[in-house]
This record gives C-alpha cells, sequence and structure tokens, in this order.
C-alpha cells in the first residue's frame, strides 16, 4: 500500500480508539504487564515511546501476545528508530516535531507516521510530504484546542487529521475528542511512569476504565 493508504488504514483504526494511551516502559516484564491491563481493561492501544532501550522489545512481545491491543511507537527521532519501530511490528509511529528526514524515509518505505507540529508553517512542510495525520505538541502549552482550531482553518478542506498530545487529562480530553479533525488523543495521564515502577496496577487500572467511560460517555 502506499504512505497514504497505510496512514488511512491507522487513522481508521484510531477513529474506534480515541484515547491512545502514551508510555515510557523500562523493561520487557512491565511492558507487558501494562498491555495486560490495556487489554483487561478495554483500552486496546498504546503508543510506546522509544526513550527507553526496552521499547521494541515491548512492541515485538506485546503484539505477539495481545494481538487485539493497537499497538504504534512514540518518539521516533531518526530514521533507524523509525525501522526499528516498523521491525517490531509497530502499526504506526510519532515524533514530537518535524524532522524532514524521518518523515521522508517514512514516506518511501510506506510506513505509517505522524510528524509532530504546532505551528501552521510546519503543519505545510508536514503536507508536503504527503502526511495528513499530524501529531500537535505539546498541545496544551501550544495553546489547547484554541490554538489547535485555528491551525486545521485553513487546511480543513485538505482533510488533514490530528493526534494531540502533551498536557491532555481527564479534564479536558472530551474537548478534544469533540474537535471533528481530531483522529484520537495522545493519553500521557494513562500508565504513568512512577505509577508503574511502583506497581500501582490497580490504581492504573482504575484510571484506564476511567478513561474509557469518558470516551464511551459513560
Amino acid at each position: 500500500m502506499s504512505f497514504s493508504m497505510v496512514c488511512d488504514t491507522v487513522l481508521a483504526q484510531l477513529e474506534k480508539i480515541r484515547i491512545v494511551p502514551v508510555l515510557v516502559l523500562n523493561d520487557l516484564d512491565t511492558g507487558l504487564k501494562m498491555c495486560e491491563v490495556l487489554s483487561e481493561c478495554g483500552l486496546p492501544a498504546a503508543e510506546i515511546t522509544f526513550r527507553t532501550q526496552a521499547a521494541a522489545s515491548i512492541i515485538k512481545a506485546a503484539s505477539e501476545r495481545f494481538p487485539e491491543l493497537y499497538l504504534g511507537a512514540g518518539t521516533i527521532l531518526n530514521v533507524a528508530d523509525l525501522k526499528r519501530a516498523f521491525d517490531s511490528g509497530a502499526k504506526f509511529a510519532v515524533a514530537p516535531g518535524f524532522n524532514p528526514t524521518v518523515v521522508r524515509a517514512a514516506v518511501e518505505s510506506h510506513f505509517a507516521f505522524a510528524p509532530g507540529v504546532c505551528t501552521p508553517s510546519e503543519a505545510e512542510q508536514a503536507m508536503e510530504f504527503g502526511c495528513r495525520f499530524l501529531k500537535f505538541f505539546p498541545a496544551e502549552a501550544a495553546g489547547g484546542t484554541k490554538m489547535l482550531k485555528s491551525i486545521i482553518a485553513p487546511y480543513k478542506h485538505l482533510g488533514v487529521r490530528f493526534m494531540p498530545t502533551g498536557g491532555v487529562t481527564t479534564a479536558n480530553v472530551m474537548e478534544y475528542l469533540s474537535v471533528k479533525e481530531v483522529v484520537a488523543v495522545g493519553g500521557t495521564w494513562l500508565g504513568k511512569a512512577d505509577d508503574i515502577a511502583a506497581g500501582n496496577w490497580d490504581k492504573i487500572r482504575e484510571t484506564v476504565k476511567q478513561a474509557v467511560a469518558l470516551k464511551e460517555g459513560k
């Protein structure tokens, strides 16, 4: 499939999921435990960030053990990590910023990839490469939904879709999801590193269940 087609496939899946936990996982065991919790609680997705050496191995193992989970790779800052992410089984990858070298490699390899943007200029540069799936980051610090709507306005007719991440919480998640062009949000409040390290699994389960209830309007 072409780059645009693989991205469309990802968008269709994320639009069903709506909230994607953004996870920093330090080792395989806790990574698999977190994926187990997501599966049990009915939130079938995760963005596993490449901020740790364990990320690729976790995606590979979790993809095999929990095939119902839609797993992506985050914090992809170079072409080597882009390739590692997709070799491990990631369905999509995202980055905090716009790096034309990485975007070009993703397009040429037909890897579903969303570069990070927070200005119209960055959005235009990404779209010049054929990207219509963009990460709005850092969402709240960059101006929240007011800023996002302003960025969307001139490009709405091009069918661009966004995944806001950074500062999204239970208090504002529905505000983001109410924006038509938002396909999903990145949930950095789900599976916080400190809670995972401390083994606070009951707390994590409750947080995930609350997120599921929110997106389902319960």
